[in-house]
């Protein structure tokens, strides 16, 4: 019997797989692991959605076969979202639909709308679910820049130029998963200018559209005229509402994007728990605080991290959004590279990272830090980090 699996073949080793076993291994040792790998929020939703959850939950009808595509009062809230937050205006029943989080619905749409040996345009370094969730499909991709620059606008152009086929789909994803940069309303302007005329759908990937700093809201893709033309939008309720487990996302824009999507989604599944989504429309309806609260959360953690550990002596860009930092090794201990520099941080300062190289080959020399500990615990891992690299010669400022 043939165990030489097509798509199994087409996936590489996990290399965060390997850090994350490794921690997994020392806490079930006993070991005080202060874990910056993943990026899962530490506190709760608010109140009154738990409290939503549990009423419908109560209901005995309420526990039969949902809605693949979304309950209409949640497409109708997340509808509501862009009206307010954007001022863009969408149709609930056709621009509108409910995932299990962004990373399912992008590989739904993957599903849909990608035939073997299609191109696909996605950043490198990037979130997995941007490449290999068109590889799973059958693509084939060509790597973009993160950076939103000339050089990227230049990258698009030579992979019209000189890739056949000619790519159909390109993935943008700001704030970025793991870099978090940002762009400006003027940089999706262009970018959909350009796919009208390469004829090129856009997948734009904004889980992170709350999570930003120094006063400067993130924008999104459909706030530019003619985006809906060529662009679907991914949003979620993960960070936003520190609702990750609950598996809560959606998908805005084109509407023969959304129905070839909502076609496939309702062969694979009937949708999220239907008190989860009224949940959900309880927390896009209800008070909003606190969307600012975690945003002042995050901002502190990123002050606090940036700082301690830049007097430990390690030198860390403060990002300007997302849960992220994106952190280049210390240069004394760039030549072990991101996957041993990781495990190295975890066995010798106890605290886990996620290697760049595990986000594309553009992310060597590079580690995610996700600031879902609390400051307290982000002080302790600079201590343990002082101690680590005092430890390989390389000196802290601490006093």
């Amino acid at each position: 019997m043939d165990t030489d699996f097509y798509r199994m073949k087409r996936l590489p080793p996990y290399v965060i797989a390997e850090v994350n076993a490794m921690r997994a291994a020392a806490r079930a040792a006993g070991e005080d692991i202060i874990d910056l790998g993943m990026g899962n929020p530490d506190l709760p939703p608010p109140p009154h959605v738990i409290e939503k959850l549990c009423e419908v939950a109560q209901k005995p009808d309420a526990h039969g076969y949902s809605q693949s595509k979304g309950i209409p009062g949640l497409r109708r809230a997340q509808a509501n979202y862009y009206a307010r937050r954007f001022a863009v205006e969408l149709d609930p029943e056709r621009e509108v639909v409910v995932t299990m989080g962004s990373k399912e619905g992008l590989a739904s749409l993957a599903t849909a709308i990608t035939a073997p040996g299609d191109v696909v345009l996605a950043p490198n370094p990037s979130y997995p679910i941007h490449t290999f969730g068109f590889i799973i499909a059958g693509a084939t991709i060509r790597s973009v820049p993160t950076t939103p620059d000339e050089n990227y606008f230049s990258s698009l152009e030579k992979a019209m130029a000189f890739t056949v086929p000619r790519p159909s789909v390109l993935v943008v994803n700001y704030p970025s998963n793991p870099t978090a940069e940002v762009v400006d309303l003027a940089f999706y302007e262009r970018l959909v200018a350009w796919a009208r005329e390469n004829k090129v759908w856009i997948l734009s990937d904004l889980a992170y559209s709350e999570l930003y700093f120094d006063g400067n809201p993130t924008p999104s893709i459909m706030q530019v005229k003619g985006a809906k033309d060529v662009a679907i939008e991914f949003t979620s309720m993960s960070k936003t509402y520190s609702m990750a487990g609950w598996r809560m996302g959606f998908a805005v824009g084109n509407q023969q994007l959304i129905a070839a999507m909502t076609r496939v989604k309702s062969y694979l599944d009937y949708g999220a728990f239907t008190p989860i989504q009224a949940a959900a429309c309880a927390a896009l309806n209800g008070p909003q605080d606190i969307v600012e609260s975690n945003r002042q959360l995050y901002h502190k953690r990123r002050d606090v991290m940036v700082e301690a550990f830049g007097r430990a002596g390690w030198e860390i860009p403060p990002p300007p959004a997302s849960m992220f930092a994106w952190a280049p090794l210390p240069p004394a201990l760039a030549h072990l590279g991101s996957l041993e520099f990781s495990k190295q941080l975890l066995t010798e300062a106890k605290v886990a990272v996620a290697p760049g190289v595990g986000y594309g080959e553009n992310g060597e020399g590079f580690v995610r830090i996700a600031m879902v500990e609390n400051e307290q615990r982000l002080r302790q891992a600079a201590r343990n980090i002082r101690r680590y690299l005092s430890s390989v010669g390389v000196n802290s400022t601490a006093a």
